[in-house]
């Protein structure tokens, strides 16, 4: 464990600022407007996934916005999990209500947070968290200490009720089995 600590404090900052440059990506799923930046969003979580040693990845097209899939198969006969995440987000309105711009993140300590934490539309729901597991796949694989296999699912459709889901894990079974 210390070796995964050592690494995750030697790269915290370049941690940070990679999912600050995701989190300033307006990926409203719910505002056709916001068409190309969930797009780009998606990209960006394959980049991510890519550069945390995932394989065969793929942005899988949908009849809504893709689904990015990425696994990490050390051994057949080791178990499997499952990640899921999305890369959506709510709409940021009403603007007035926020301290900052929504994707314009931005660390401030707080009573509840005297470390600092990080805000910005998503920071928690859902990219902070998803961006959480990549980097911890990334710290396993980094230090030969992934014990199970790894797949990752992210939608980008969780916050207009996921209708692209459904029909995706039908036609992936396989695919997806852990």
């Amino acid at each position: 464990m210390e070796h995964i600590n050592n690494y995750i404090n030697e790269n915290k900052d370049r941690f940070i600022n990679e999912l600050i440059d995701l989190l300033k990506i307006p990926s409203i799923s719910a505002d056709p407007a916001y068409k190309a930046d969930v797009l780009n969003c998606a990209d960006a979580v394959a980049k991510a996934m890519t550069d945390a040693g995932a394989d065969n990845i793929e942005i899988c097209e949908t009849e809504g916005y893709p689904i990015v899939y990425g696994e990490k198969i050390m051994d057949s006969n080791l178990p499997t999990v499952l990640v899921y995440g999305h890369y959506d987000v709510q709409p940021a309105d009403p603007l007035e209500l926020w301290t900052s711009g929504p994707f314009e993140p931005v660390i401030k300590k707080t009573e509840l947070h005297p470390e600092g934490a990080i805000f910005a539309r998503g920071s928690a729901d859902d990219k902070g968290q998803m961006y959480m597991h990549i980097k911890a796949a990334q710290a396993l694989i980094e230090n030969n200490q992934l014990t199970c296999n790894l797949k990752f699912i992210f939608e980008g459709e969780e916050e207009v009720g996921s209708p692209s889901l459904e029909p995706f894990i039908r036609e992936n079974l396989d695919k997806l089995k852990a």
